[in-house]
């Protein structure tokens, strides 16, 4: 996850999986269901990404499972059922890294710099002492020589004991030593893998499957990171490779944020077969493999337009990788805003500043910290999300693919309406140190009301604007109100 540090909205999500049937053994459908509090000043946060981390199955059968996620800091959070008997751990769900880990340990969790976080009440702590199936990885493991890829795994294993021998033929018996593992804004954490069983559950309370051996990583301290993570990255080591839904692809379509604390709809997320179905009105663009960061989901952007006038060309960078790695638009759900990188982002908010003639909120700019917010006109009769003269803006993909971002996808609103005035802002930010990792991130709140389908095999990620709320009518993730 391109990692946000915000807390623009709090986010609960419940996996409400549905059961599909025997033709469809290898896809399974969930919903995203969540609940909004206040919007923050993104002013006092920076790109954090952990795509930009400097360390870093078998066919799936069909099961059911309904597992809450949400949202505290700037990530969607879903419990973890590790151990024997199973302990629960709220982690983020992050598709911009592949480690697992949960705060671990008999001692108590350590986490630096985190003071906004002392009295959370997420941060329960996994007793390896207490689960009969606990067990250390060993240096011969897939998942050792993963967590030391950074450095030569050999090593930091020859150093733990293990010969030569044992190690060329990935034999050696060794507890795999400690590590460390770096994210984008700098947070830290540290600790030894592990393995367990991870149990996931069928309507929250019956067991419909166990995953033995599930390798996570057992965290002691961390240096801004006060919550675990599950990693859905494409790495050997993320939560979808372990489970083996990661080879086919996924799609989701989050709802407009006007049912956010609406319990009774969910937004669809479809991974398996199912996903990659029906894609006849799809737009596809090209998944671009980015040599320094392979396990994450890139794309191409080759232009931004305003309206139906204005449009910027982007450079190169947006769309190709340079020597070291560096370029190309991140996709991430787990950020929430886009990011663009200068001069792109200044030639947007003045082409939008051109387009528009409402009159603008600067003392909400500065309380704020969005960089452009404009006073509306607000009537009883209007719906609260409706965009009135706000210009769209598209983003134009390679392969002739596109979004259109209007009705509520790119400005929002402060607060509540005053004095017939609504204040809206637009959600965009320019992408700090945009040389080094992606040039620029595609964030989740662009990404209400279409459909978003990773197709892993084809090595492409389509489009499709829609209503997101008939499409979970559709996998039946919307329940009739009594």
């Amino acid at each position: 996850m391109a990692m946000v540090k915000l807390n623009i909205t709090s986010f609960l999500f419940f996996l409400s999986a549905t059961l599909l049937n025997r033709s469809q053994a290898t896809s399974l459908v969930l919903g995203l269901r969540h609940s909004r509090t206040t919007l923050l000043t993104p002013k006092h946060s920076t790109v954090s990404s952990s795509t930009i981390a400097s360390t870093k199955g078998s066919k799936s059968e069909s099961f059911a499972m309904m597992e809450p996620l949400r949202a505290v800091r700037d990530g969607y959070l879903m419990p973890l059922y590790l151990g024997t008997p199973p302990q629960v751990i709220q982690v983020y769900m992050d598709t911009g890294s592949d480690l697992t880990w949960v705060p671990c340990g008999n001692l108590p969790f350590d986490c630096l710099d985190c003071d906004d976080y002392r009295n959370n009440k997420l941060t329960a702590t996994f007793s390896p002492a207490h689960s009969s199936s606990s067990v250390r990885d060993l240096c011969g493991s897939s998942f050792c020589i993963d967590i030391h890829s950074s450095d030569n795994y050999i090593d930091p294993c020859t150093m733990a004991g293990c010969s030569l021998a044992t190690l060329v033929k990935s034999s050696c018996s060794r507890p795999c030593p400690s590590f460390a593992y770096t994210y984008g804004a700098g947070g830290v954490v540290t600790g030894v893998l592990a393995r367990d069983t991870l149990s996931i559950h069928e309507n929250s309370t019956n067991l419909a499957r166990e995953i033995p051996n599930f390798g996570f990583g057992c965290v002691g301290s961390t240096y801004r990171e006060p919550i675990g993570i599950a990693g859905f990255g494409r790495g050997v080591l993320s939560l979808p490779s372990q489970l083996g839904f990661l080879q086919k692809g996924f799609s989701h379509c989050f709802l407009s944020f006007k049912f956010a604390n609406n319990p009774n709809i969910s937004s669809p997320l479809v991974i398996g077969d199912v996903a990659l179905s029906s894609n006849e009105q799809l737009q596809f663009t090209p998944m671009l493999k980015s040599p320094m960061y392979p396990n994450y989901y890139y794309i191409g952007l080759e232009a931004v337009s305003v309206g139906n006038f204005s449009t910027t060309q982007v450079p190169l960078t947006m769309r190709e990788f340079d020597s070291h790695g560096n370029g190309g638009m991140l996709i991430d759900s787990g950020t929430t805003y886009t990011h663009l990188p200068e001069p792109i982002y200044s030639q947007l908010l003045s082409n939008l500043r051109s387009s528009i003639s409402y009159p603008r909120a600067e003392d909400i700019e500065t309380k704020t910290g969005f960089d452009l917010c404009y006073k509306i006109p607000y009537y009883s009769n209007n719906n609260f999300t409706d965009d009135h003269d706000l210009p769209s803006i598209t983003f134009h993909f390679l392969n002739n693919a596109s979004i259109v971002l209007s009705g509520g996808s790119h400005f929002y609103a402060m607060g509540a309406p005053r004095n017939s005035t609504l204040v809206k802002c637009l959600l965009f930010q320019s992408m700090e140190d945009g040389d080094y990792g992606p040039a620029g991130v595609f964030g989740s709140f662009q990404q209400q009301n279409v459909k978003v389908v990773y197709d892993l095999e084809k090595e492409r990620i389509g489009f499709q604007q829609m209503d997101c709320a008939s499409s979970a009518a559709f996998h039946g993730l919307r329940q009739a109100k009594s």
